[in-house]
C-alpha cells in the first residue's frame, strides 16, 4: 500500500504534468484523475497515440501483479475482461526525487454502471448482468476471481451497450484470500460466507450489484444478513421475479457463473410468458366508466412493457451477434 505522503502527492499531481518513462521514454501528459485506491491512482492522459489511462503507485509488487493479470486477460478471447495493457515503466518523480512505477492502459470511454442505469432505467440491469456473468465465467475458467466487484468497477461502453470490468487490483487466484473488497458487496460482511477466492464470491457481489441497482437506497447490515436481503428482494417488483436465482447466489450454491446466467434467462422468459399470456375468460359484468379507464391504463402499461422487453431483447441479440463476430 502507498505511504500517506506519497498517496497525497500522487493524488494531487497538477493538470499538465508530464510522465516520461525511464526505460521506454514514452511520455504521457496528465489531464485529470479518474480514480484512486489503496494501491495507486489512475489518470486520464494524452499520448502520441491518443487518450490513455495511467496508473501510478509506489508498490512495485502490486504493479507487477496487476500487469501480470492484464497480460493474462489479454489472452482470453471474445470477452472484455479488462482494459488492454499498453506500457509498463518507471517515472523519476522530480518533486519527491523517488522512482514511481506506473503502467498504461487503454482508455475505455463510456458511462459508469450506476449512471447508465439512472439514465436508461433499471430494465437494463438484466441485460448488463448477463454480460457480466459471461465475463466472470471466462475469468473463473482462467483460475481467477475478480474480488472487488462493485458498480464503480464496471463501465458501460458502446454502442451497443457493453459492460467492461475495470480496476483489476483486487483480482485474486482461486483458493487464496481475497486481496481487496468493499463491505457492501462482500459476503463476509453480510455473514454469508468466507473471503476465500472462489466463483461464488464474485456471484454474491454480482447479486448485490443487481440489488443496489434496483433499490438505490443506502444499505448496511442490520441483524441477520440473509433475512435482510430477502426482505429487500421481496419488496421490489423486479427483484421478486428473480428471487430464486438471487437466493441461490446469496447462499453460495452456484459453482459457475454460467449456471446463474442460465437461471436468470429462464426466469426472464417465465416472467415474460406469465405477464403476456391471456387469462381464462370470466363471466362478463357491465363495466363502469371508472373500470373502463382503469382497464385502458392497464392495457397501455402492458403495451409499454412489451415494447421495453422487445427493445431489450433486440439489444441483447445485437450484443450476442457482436460477440460471435469478435
Amino acid at each position: 500500500m502507498m505511504s500517506h505522503t506519497l498517496r497525497n502527492h500522487l493524488c494531487n499531481l497538477p493538470q499538465g504534468t508530464v510522465i516520461t518513462g525511464k526505460w521506454h521514454r514514452h511520455s504521457y501528459k496528465l489531464l485529470k484523475q479518474l480514480g484512486s485506491g489503496a494501491n495507486g491512482v489512475v489518470y486520464l492522459a494524452e499520448s502520441r497515440k491518443g487518450l490513455v489511462a495511467v496508473k501510478l503507485s509506489d508498490d512495485h509488487a502490486s504493479v507487477t501483479s496487476e500487469v501480470n493479470i492484464l497480460r493474462r486477460f489479454s489472452k482470453v478471447q471474445g470477452v472484455a475482461l479488462g482494459p488492454s495493457l499498453l506500457d509498463v515503466d518507471d517515472w523519476m518523480n522530480p518533486f519527491l526525487h523517488k522512482t514511481v512505477p506506473f503502467y498504461v492502459m487503454e482508455y475505455i470511454k463510456g458511462e459508469s454502471f450506476p449512471a447508465f442505469i439512472r439514465k436508461h432505467g433499471k430494465e437494463w440491469v438484466i441485460i448488463l448482468l448477463l454480460q457480466l456473468l459471461s465475463a466472470l465465467d471466462q475469468l473463473h475458467q482462467e483460475g481467477w476471481v475478480f474480488g472487488d466487484l462493485k458498480p464503480e468497477n464496471l463501465l458501460v461502453a458502446g454502442p451497443p451497450p457493453t459492460i467492461r470490468l475495470l480496476d483489476v487490483g483486487g483480482t485474486t487466484l482461486q483458493g487464496r484470500a481475497i486481496k481487496e473488497f468493499t463491505e457492501l458487496y462482500d459476503r463476509g460482511y453480510w455473514g454469508l460466507g468466507s473471503r476465500r477466492a472462489e466463483p461464488s464470491y464474485d456471484l454474491f457481489a454480482a447479486t448485490m450489484i443487481m440489488i443496489t441497482a434496483c433499490c438505490p437506497m443506502k444499505l448496511e447490515r442490520k441483524g441477520d444478513g440473509r433475512s435482510q436481503l430477502l426482505s429487500i428482494i421481496r419488496k421490489d417488483t423486479m427483484l421478486r421475479k428473480y428471487e430464486g436465482v438471487l437466493l441461490k447466489a446469496i447462499d453460495g450454491k452456484y459453482k459457475r457463473a454460467s449456471e446463474m446466467r442460465q437461471d436468470i434467462l429462464a426466469a426472464f422468459h417465465r416472467s415474460s410468458r406469465s405477464r403476456y399470456h391471456p387469462q381464462p375468460a370470466r363471466q362478463m359484468k357491465p363495466m363502469s366508466r371508472r373500470s373502463k379507464k382503469k382497464k385502458h391504463r392497464k392495457a397501455k402499461g402492458v403495451v409499454e412493457t412489451v415494447l421495453i422487453a422487445a427493445v431489450l431483447l433486440c439489444v441483447y441479440a445485437i450484443y450476442v451477434y457482436h460477440q460471435v463476430l469478435h
